[in-house]
């Protein structure tokens, strides 16, 4: 994946959920390690011990004992920085967010970078906030594994984010963030009042989901009514980040009405799969739609 290039009425508010309370301790990588391995005063003694005998970290000297593992010290570093890690069971229920799964490695590291560049492009000083939408032209773009990880990096943060799964044909948010699908956007465009249609990620204090629910017949004229414009701007009032993820063009209008409503959009493209011409198809669409073009993306994985 490489970084960004120039491009070629619901009746009620939907609440968004409250920050958590309390402030963030700052504690040490061994007061964490021996919090979560249990270690005993006189393990952690013979940690420190063996820490000072060889001047390594106190992380080194825990593996070296074997008192914890790597994968104990990565997640001690997580915790020091306030930076979210997943645990392994929830590495095996979502194994495509990388950027939680795996916050240091490579992969994670080109989606900070494209995070980067979309906040310059995205959020300049003065300008209203606004959503945006992730379209691509075919299915297997590679759509929904690169908003998933976006939003995740855009959460890690710090600000509140919010995915919302606008891909009223064939939704995957909700799989690959293992949340409930019962209730989604195609209740609130249909006019059903469902409680929490808006779920916060586990392990995530400000990563939250707006799966699609019900897959509906007819989701054109469900993204062309009022009631989707309203939500995006209400939404993008209430969320720092509001990412929104999309049906691939192939399908029709969908994207374009989706990017419209939003204000802003992203193209992403597959190496050596994605055509040309469908590539401009899609960018044609968006032309003479109040929405901002604020680059491509070319998915590489």
């Amino acid at each position: 994946m490489s970084d960004i290039k120039e491009p070629l009425a619901y009746s009620k508010p939907v609440d968004a959920p409250n920050k958590p309370a309390g402030g963030v301790h700052d504690r040490s990588i061994g007061a964490i390690i021996a919090e979560t391995r249990n270690l005993s005063a006189d393990q952690v003694e013979r940690v420190l011990q063996y820490q000072r005998e060889r001047g390594i970290r106190f992380g080194e000297a825990a593996v070296a004992l074997g008192y914890a593992n790597a994968e104990d010290v990565l997640e001690a570093l997580s915790k020091q920085f306030h930076y979210p890690y997943a645990p392994n069971e929830r590495k095996v229920r979502s194994p495509e967010l990388v950027a939680l799964n795996t916050p240091f490695s490579s992969q994670a590291e080109v989606f900070r970078g494209i995070r980067s560049q979309i906040m310059m492009r995205l959020y300049r000083e003065g300008e209203a906030r606004r959503a945006l939408a992730i379209i691509s032209p075919d299915t297997l773009d590679g759509k929904s594994y690169f908003t998933a990880n976006l939003a995740v990096t855009l959460a890690q943060l710090g600000g509140r984010t919010l995915l919302v799964d606008a891909d009223l044909r064939r939704p995957r948010q909700h799989e690959i963030f293992d949340v409930n699908n019962q209730a989604g956007l195609s209740s609130i465009l249909s006019g059903r009042s469902e409680p929490r249609v808006i779920q916060q990620v586990e392990g995530m204090n400000s990563l939250f989901v707006l799966p699609v629910g019900a897959v509906p017949p007819n989701p054109v004229e469900l993204l062309e009514r009022p009631a989707f414009g309203m939500l995006m701007r209400e939404l993008a009032g209430k969320f720092d980040h509001v990412i929104v993820d999309t049906s691939a063009g192939q399908y029709g209008a969908d994207a374009a009405i989706v990017a419209a409503r939003c204000g802003a959009a992203l193209v992403l493209a597959r190496q050596n799969q994605s055509r040309v011409v469908a590539l401009q198809e899609l960018t044609d669409s968006l032309d003479g739609v109040a929405t901002t073009l604020i680059g491509t993306v070319m998915n590489q994985y």
